[in-house]
């Protein structure tokens, strides 16, 4: 998948697209039908399939300092693009000059000029252009001005609600990822490098692989059923786990992380790139009064978390 950050310098190659347009925040089932419709307009048309998205998030960019609310990094969404088959991933950068684009300009110099797509397919509720003023049916008019098609795609629910990453992020903080991952399509999964931790884990007896989740939204705190792939390095592939998301309150430290501890395996992954799937949710954090307290609940812990991921 070719990833272009500037729709002032397009390659030829890049130009020509049937393009979803969105912040696939997620990339949940409403996303993932928004762009198949694409594939198919694109199949039709013999084009390349592409994505446009915007980095940083325009929320993010607009308030930098508000509550992280983000279900996806940069890096997690573009993996999952590429395993949806995205030939262009237009990752374009949200800044000053592109939030003051009027809807008008914003179709004309980056869809229609810059990007040069073909088609492109958006949600019912998308807003576009400085203010969020211009709305879909203004795109279905400025296509036909412009020269470029446009597919409306309806919003789509799930047991008579809407689906929507803000529906997604509430499964989440009540430690529902099995209601979240119908929502989604696929499990919710933490992307990042490993980063070297206290190593207190490995003192235990249960190394674990420690990740940031700084900038996402955060999962109920407590101990999930996970799947982890290990992306990069000499043991990449796929392993059963069971990980703590939270703030370790035995040991009195406050930075939210994630910790995974990996069943069965003893490489050194530090500095690799890990996928994290959240399973199932156990149980919430605790404090413990000793550390075999904790150790014995960590083994229960992981002899459920083989029970559950044996179900699967």
């Amino acid at each position: 998948m070719r990833i272009v950050r500037d729709w002032q310098f397009v390659e030829q190659q890049d130009r020509g697209a049937s393009a979803a347009i969105g912040n696939f925040d997620g990339i949940h089932r409403g996303h993932q039908t928004v762009i198949d419709i694409a594939r198919g307009e694109a199949a039709r048309r013999g084009a390349p399939l592409g994505v446009m998205t915007f980095e940083p998030h325009p929320r993010q960019y607009f308030a930098p300092n508000g509550p992280a609310f983000r279900l996806m990094n940069a890096e997690a969404r573009a993996h999952r693009l590429e395993w949806l088959g995205v030939d262009t991933l237009y990752e374009l950068s949200f800044n000053d000059t592109l939030s003051a684009l009027t809807p008008q300009t914003f179709a004309a110099k980056v869809i229609a000029e810059g990007l040069g797509l073909a088609h492109v397919v958006i949600g019912e509720d998308f807003h576009f252009g400085k203010g969020r003023a211009g709305n879909a049916a203004d795109l279905v008019a400025f296509g036909e001005e412009m020269g470029f098609g446009v597919t409306v795609v309806p919003l789509i629910h799930d047991t008579g609600e809407e689906i929507s990453s803000t529906a997604i992020r509430h499964a989440l903080t009540e430690g529902r990822p099995q209601d979240a991952a119908r929502m989604l399509g696929h499990w919710h999964r933490i992307d990042g490098k490993v980063i070297r931790g206290d190593q207190r884990g490995r003192l235990l007896g249960y190394p674990t692989a420690n990740m940031s989740i700084s900038g996402l939204h955060p999962p109920r705190f407590g101990v999930y059923v996970v799947k982890v792939d290990v992306l990069t390095g000499p043991y990449k592939g796929e392993y059963g786990g069971a990980a703590s998301v939270g703030v370790r309150p035995t040991f009195g430290e406050k930075r939210p992380n994630l910790e995974s501890y990996i069943f069965d395996f003893t490489g050194d992954i530090y500095d690799e790139h890990l996928s994290v799937a959240l399973i199932d949710y156990l149980r919430p954090e605790e404090k413990f009064d000793s550390v075999e307290a904790l150790i014995a609940q960590m083994d229960a812990d992981c002899a459920r978390a083989q029970e559950v991921l044996a179900e699967l």
